[in-house]
């Protein structure tokens, strides 16, 4: 796999003109530990700083006679249950990368390299809090590329079910999501957001994964779930929430799904000028959706961001 190889040249704000559409990256390493929510094993991951059109790349620093290089493509989705996996055509892979991806989409990370030791990601507290702080807390760097949008311009949609995904035309990007489950503690909700100005720092990053008891339960007579716990997901049981410290929204459920849409969506390759529409979807509907997409050229093209445009996604950069 042609991968190139990660380097920072630094955008002098002195000779830039406004009218120029540059990249982003973080400005320096930024280090996670934890364990995999479902495999239970201690992960440490590393997120390093990258030139210029370089995009999101995984790298498993465990491997050795496979490629360990894994694209953050829509295209190297190999498994969307419970979590969003890649892989690569050598087999090698790394699962739940969604909380983490979010965050750097959320924060306008255009560019980065991210070495992990192991084939799932550390779930953290189960949010995107942990990663969005800590690139809002080293600040994001210019790097020579162009700024590239997916400006959509026709609707495109998937079904399966009572299950909707649909992009359309709008001037900014929005999600518009809607959830219903049985279960009386989340019941029916929905939220409608532009993500943009920091809005994902403000709205979304720190909502965190749920599931009901019997699924948790479920889960680990089949081994998974295994490093799952309230101190990493909110746990809901015939209407009660389990976690002590009780809910960080009133709608938390509704703004983790938004969360993960986030992060999936990313996985496009480039910010999306358009409205997500969900209806009771997930991982698997929103790869489905981007799939579709791609197979429609008609209903999207590249644009070049207006002028400054990266700073309306996330952080300011310099």
């Amino acid at each position: 796999m042609n991968v190139p190889i990660p380097y920072l040249h630094d955008h002098n704000k002195n000779d830039r003109r406004e009218d120029e559409a540059v990249q982003t990256t973080v400005k320096s390493e930024l280090s996670f530990e934890g364990r995999g929510l479902h495999s239970g094993a201690p992960a440490r991951m590393r997120i390093l700083p990258a030139s210029g059109e370089y995009g999101i790349w995984f790298k498993r620093t465990d491997l050795r006679g496979v490629d360990p290089m894994i694209p953050a493509r829509y295209d190297a989705v190999c498994d969307t249950r419970l979590c969003t996996r890649l892989a690569n055509a050598d087999g090698a892979s790394v699962s739940t990368v969604e909380h983490v991806m979010a965050a750097l989409a959320g924060c306008g990370v255009d560019n980065a390299l991210i070495e992990i030791d192991g084939p799932e990601a550390p779930i953290m507290d189960g949010s995107s809090r942990p990663f969005a702080e800590a690139i809002a807390r080293v600040g994001l760097r210019l790097v020579e590329g162009e700024d590239r949008v997916i400006r959509i311009l026709a609707p495109v949609e998937v079904r399966e079910g009572g299950r909707l995904a649909r992009l359309e035309p709008s001037d900014s990007f929005e999600i518009d999501f809607g959830i219903e489950f049985d279960d009386p503690a989340i019941g029916a909700q929905s939220k409608r957001l532009r993500l943009v100005n920091g809005a994902f720092l403000e709205h979304l990053h720190d909502s965190r994964t749920f599931c009901r008891k019997e699924e948790v339960d479920m889960l680990r007579s089949m081994g998974l779930a295994l490093g799952g716990s309230l101190e990493n997901a909110i746990v809901v049981d015939r209407g009660a929430v389990l976690n002590p410290e009780g809910l960080r929204h009133p709608d938390e459920f509704v703004r983790h799904k938004m969360l993960d849409a986030v992060g999936d969506l990313s996985l496009a390759g480039a910010p999306i000028v358009g409205r997500y529409v969900a209806r009771k979807a997930g991982h698997e509907m929103t790869n489905l959706l981007l799939r579709e997409l791609f197979r429609r050229p008609d209903a999207w093209r590249y644009e070049s961001s207006e002028p400054g445009g990266w700073r309306t996604l996330g952080i300011a950069a310099n």
